[in-house]
């Protein structure tokens, strides 16, 4: 279920995961405090957590930052030092796009470190090529490098069974899809993303996506989707904080600018 790879299994799992679909990422992180302090995976999970909330949040940066310093610290294995590697670049790349300064170069190396620590069938894959896609898209404005690499993302997330990655990939195709005109592939792929958010209870995504939809439906229906979209903003307290800001002052809101929701 979960991109970032937060499972720790059991009861703790689903506490996570249901602070998490509400934008309580603090709460989350405060779960796995205790197994991140020697636990690899843990500390990997906590540090994604946090980074999120930077991406809807704009945010808490220096919680972000330790989390992941800490992630870095007790990897081990090239597996965990790749997850690490690709956090850091993820949180460069959010900085970059949301944060006071850009961080282009060290998204690139750390997803190229990345890349370079994993095998070509790894299960980190798909979420590598994802946040590729994200930087190629919205940092070096590279729609064909984009598009190769969310398609290499969505079908290595089809595969493995990892549908909240799917929900990010079906939304970034269609946005992809809209920008060269192909309306229809653009409302397929955020009906998708829409459709998949609300079955796994990931409500803090759930307003984008609406958002999203609402760029490519009739004007009633649009209006109907982004009235639902405000409403859920403001039941999460105002996040994400880009959309928050968007819905009440353009007609459609613009691809978020982290290019992760």
């Amino acid at each position: 279920m979960s991109e970032h790879g937060t499972a720790l299994g059991g009861s703790k799992t689903d506490a996570v995961w249901r602070l998490r679909s509400r934008g309580c990422w603090q709460e989350a992180a405060e779960l796995l405090l205790p197994a991140a302090r020697d636990d690899p995976s843990a500390a990997l999970g906590r540090a994604e957590l946090l980074i999120e909330q930077c991406m809807f949040t704009a945010a808490h940066w220096e919680q972000g930052e330790e989390a992941l310093r800490a992630a870095e610290a007790l990897a081990a294995t090239p597996g965990q030092r790749a997850a690490a590697a690709c956090a850091r670049g993820f949180l460069a790349y959010v900085a970059s796009v949301l944060g006071p300064r850009d961080r282009l170069d060290e998204a690139q190396a750390a997803l190229g470190r990345t890349s370079a620590l994993l095998p070509p069938d790894a299960p980190g894959r798909p979420l590598l090529d994802f946040r590729r896609g994200l930087v190629a898209e919205n940092l070096l404005h590279d729609r064909q490098a984009a598009w190769i690499a969310y398609r290499r993302a969505h079908d290595g997330a089809a595969e493995r069974g990892d549908e909240l990655l799917r929900s990010y990939t079906w939304r970034h195709l269609a946005s992809l899809a809209l920008a060269a005109g192909d309306t229809e592939q653009a409302r397929e792929g955020f009906r998708a993303s829409l459709t998949i958010r609300e079955e796994l209870g990931f409500t803090v995504g759930v307003a984008p996506a609406l958002a999203a939809l609402a760029e490519v439906s009739e004007p009633a229906e649009a209006a109907r989707l982004r009235a639902e979209a405000a409403r859920l903003v403001q039941a999460l307290g105002g996040v994400p904080v880009w959309l928050a800001r968007r819905l009440d002052t353009v007609p459609a809101p613009a691809a978020p600018p982290d290019g992760g929701s």
